[in-house]
């Protein structure tokens, strides 16, 4: 039995995936850069190799949430422009700084921060601006953005910035026709029309993410920034499926049958007895659970395929383990069971999860924890694939 087969549980990545979503992103994008986000370990599929696969593919940025992520590229050799945009107060921006990383500033108190730390740097830091236009979320109000903005070019005056980037982040990019889109639109290009007309001449204006590079091409500007559709995921069930997109998922995730046995009928399963054998039959155990980050809330619904058939989850999801209901079938222990995928082999996906749980796909993916292995395939870029940047 190889090392892949023999683990308990797995994770398989397909980088040829993630890098064939990225060059459908970019002809959907025509014209404008791509960013490729890989915040919370690239969204559970690891940072570091998603990073590279998407550079392979065309990717001009990258994106992160916390600055630590971001240093974290940067020393495993990712160049390039790298940015990040959650940010408190005392973070390591002249670590950033150094690192020649883009720091987003939403407030006044931000600014004076990056400030203080090019000075101590001994350089001008990378500055985008971002500005709430309607998300409620990060970003300074536009009553606000006069002051930001002069303050902005004032200390870029006097070296010790450069605005690099004017930015903000919609709200119902995956509600099509949702009435905050047009007036999230009007409200950033009013905000960049005044900050240019201050002076500020930036390399990017950006506020599409993954929904609305799919659908919204007035946003796209100079950057889009795609997030779960990089990795092969629709952003919304409204938007269509990741086939009807043109995406395929890029994670599957998949365990080793630790148990099969039989059970007479009326025998409870799993804690609080929520499932009972309705007649004789057979269990398997399958030995992932919510501490992988397989959702408690599928309990009695998350889809396994085991055997060639799909099949549900019987009563609760453990911490380390849950049981299916097999109907009398008798796979081998070690068997694989796989609880979501591309589909293509009639396994669940992703989204299915998604929705016996009650959430969304991007936290199905995202939630899988790190003692289940990632096990990458398909690392090569080459020609005949289109792997190198265009």
């Amino acid at each position: 039995m190889n090392e892949t087969a023999s683990l308990r549980a797995r994770a398989e990545i397909d980088l040829a995936a993630l890098r064939a979503n990225v060059r459908v992103l970019r002809e959907r994008a025509a014209g404008a850069q791509l960013m490729a986000v890989v915040k919370s370990d690239g969204y559970g599929h690891g940072a570091v190799p998603c990073a590279r696969a998407a550079r392979a593919a065309g990717a001009t940025w990258l994106g992160t949430a916390t600055p630590h992520e971001a240093l974290a590229l940067r020393a495993a050799g990712l160049d390039g422009r790298i940015m990040c945009w959650l940010w408190t107060p005392g973070g390591p921006w002249r670590e950033a700084i150094e690192a020649d990383i883009d720091v987003s500033a939403g407030g006044m108190w931000a600014l004076r921060e990056i400030v203080a730390a090019a000075e101590a740097a001994g350089r001008p830091a990378r500055v985008q601006l971002k500005a709430d236009t309607g998300l409620g979320r990060g970003g300074c109000q536009p009553a606000d953005w006069p002051e930001l903005v002069g303050a902005a070019r004032e200390a870029e005056r006097a070296g010790h910035l450069r605005i690099t980037g004017l930015w903000s982040h919609f709200a119902c990019a995956d509600e099509p026709g949702h009435p905050s889109i047009a007036a999230q639109l009007a409200v950033y290009r009013d905000l960049v029309a005044y900050a240019e007309k201050e002076g500020v001449d930036p390399e990017v204006r950006h506020l599409a993410n993954s929904p609305a590079t799919l659908t919204i091409p007035e946003a796209h500007f100079d950057l889009v920034r795609t997030g779960i559709a990089m990795y092969g995921i629709s952003p919304a069930p409204e938007l269509g499926t990741s086939a009807e997109l043109g995406l395929r998922p890029v994670m599957t995730l998949a365990a080793a049958v630790a148990l099969v046995k039989d059970a007479p009928a009326g025998h409870g399963v799993s804690y609080g007895h929520h499932y009972t054998t309705p007649a004789e039959t057979t269990l398997g155990l399958i030995p992932v659970g919510y501490a992988d980050g397989v959702p408690r809330h599928a309990s009695g619904s998350g889809p396994v395929l085991v055997g060639g058939k799909v099949r549900t989850v019987a009563g609760r999801v453990a911490m380390d383990q849950f049981v299916v209901d097999l109907e009398g079938d008798r796979p081998e222990a070690g068997a694989e069971a796989v609880l979501f995928g591309p589909g293509d082999r009639g396994e669940p996906t992703a989204q299915d999860w998604a929705e016996a749980a009650g959430t969304i796909a991007y936290e199905i993916v995202t939630r899988i924890g790190a003692r289940v292995p990632r096990v990458y395939v398909n690392e090569k870029a080459d020609e005949l694939t289109g792997g190198t940047a265009q």
